[in-house]
């Protein structure tokens, strides 16, 4: 059974989130030791968490229990925020998660390199069964589908790009701005190419991790040395912070100064920035929760048509799912009618296995078996799209005596 536990930003609030975040080492850890599924493959991004399973039977509620046990929040609180969805459903889901449809910006495009991440994550940790390798590279396929065909995710949608936009009345002049990137990750890039899309020139990066130098060489910035920080945000008219730690980078003494920056953005889940600084004069933070407060309404016409393909992706990846459960009476077909086959060619070499009636024979028989075999195994095969496998063992052990 294909099951997924989903939490996302539009019912839990930004601080279970980040304590989820916090958590994932635990989390992962809970579920891999815990064996109540063959697989799973955990998705986590700033505005969502969520799990992907492989299991025998409905297990939701046991995986809501270990999620409390390994983030400290009451089952109670996660199970009444949590969505669950079965089989083609949880197919659906992902399918519309990877192509942007249930991200706080609708069609945003960073979203299907994240799922793709989570999937690799989970191959290297062998969590990955084939059900959830073709789930995962059917998401891949629907994801572009729904780009090259819409166009949706091709519009510059995102986080960063509606964050900037927030900002464009507080930046006088992005080329004259002077902004200070916090992070060096995914999200950096991201936000340094949409920094540059709208004229950005003087921009400085620097990393808690010490990796600035290395991100500053690549994208031609200027990388800030750790005793430089309090300079550079002294300097920065614009600060965008975009790490990965569960610790906030930033608390409010480090924007206690004589001219602070005017402005806050803070891409981080869990927050990279310390709340109370918002309350310090003249300074303007905007979160992650903040943000996708203010996503616009998508184009109704690509956004439909983006759902459209959608459905039509999970239903081929169920269909094609229930299919495989007619290959085993497929097979049984296939080997009762060529055990016969074999009889009768042993009986026609009696008069010499290279003799020209045995060769013929051989050659007419192969092709009747083929023939006949056909149209059966394309009708089982039918069958077993349609959730009737058991229909179609139960004609074949009727009508041949075969058992899948």
């Amino acid at each position: 059974m294909l099951l997924c536990l989903s939490i996302d930003h539009r019912v839990a609030g930004l601080p279970m989130l980040e304590q989820i975040e916090r958590c994932g080492d635990a989390i992962s850890a809970t579920f891999r030791d815990t064996p109540i599924a063959d697989g799973q493959v955990i998705v986590a991004t700033c505005n969502r968490f969520e799990v992907y399973f492989d299991a025998p039977e409905d297990m939701l509620d046991d995986a809501c229990a270990c999620l409390s046990i390994a983030t400290g929040i009451p089952w109670r609180e996660l199970s009444a925020v949590a969505d669950r969805y079965t089989d083609g459903q949880a197919a659906e889901h992902l399918f519309a998660v990877t192509s942007g449809l249930k991200s706080a910006v609708i069609g945003e495009g960073e979203i299907a390199g994240q799922v793709r991440r989570a999937h690799t994550r989970a191959r290297a940790a062998g969590t990955v069964t084939d059900v959830l390798e073709r789930l995962f590279q059917t998401a891949a396929r629907a994801s572009r589908e729904v780009k090259h065909r819409t166009g949706l995710q091709s519009k510059g949608r995102s986080l960063v790009r509606l964050a900037l936009v927030l900002a464009e009345h507080r930046v006088p002049a992005w080329s004259e701005a002077r902004v200070l990137l916090i992070g060096t990750g995914a999200y950096a890039g991201a936000t340094t190419a949409a920094l540059r899309a709208r004229g950005a020139q003087r921009i400085e990066v620097f990393s808690p991790s010490g990796r600035a130098e290395g991100f500053a060489t690549s994208h031609h910035l200027a990388a800030v040395a750790d005793g430089d920080l309090p300079r550079a945000l002294r300097d920065a008219d614009l600060v965008i912070t975009c790490t990965s730690t569960n610790d906030p980078v930033l608390t409010r003494g480090d924007f206690d100064l004589p001219e602070p920056p005017r402005l806050i953005i803070d891409l981080g889940v869990p927050r990279n920035v310390d709340p109370s600084a918002a309350e310090l004069p003249g300074i303007e933070l905007l979160d992650v929760a903040t943000i996708a407060k203010h996503a616009s309404i998508t184009e109704l016409g690509a956004e439909q048509e983006a759902l459209t393909i959608v459905r039509e992706s999970a239903a081929e990846f169920t269909s094609a799912r229930a299919e495989l459960g007619a290959v085993p009476t497929v097979v049984a077909l296939r080997d009762h009618v060529f055990r016969i086959l074999e009889e009768e060619l042993c009986r026609a070499r009696r008069g010499g296995p290279d003799s020209p009636d045995a060769v013929e024979a051989e050659v007419a028989l192969r092709r009747f078996a083929g023939r006949l075999l056909h149209e059966p195994s394309v009708r089982v095969r039918a069958l077993g799209r349609e959730g009737r496998s058991d229909e179609a063992a139960a004609a074949a052990a009727a009508l041949f005596g075969v058992t899948p």
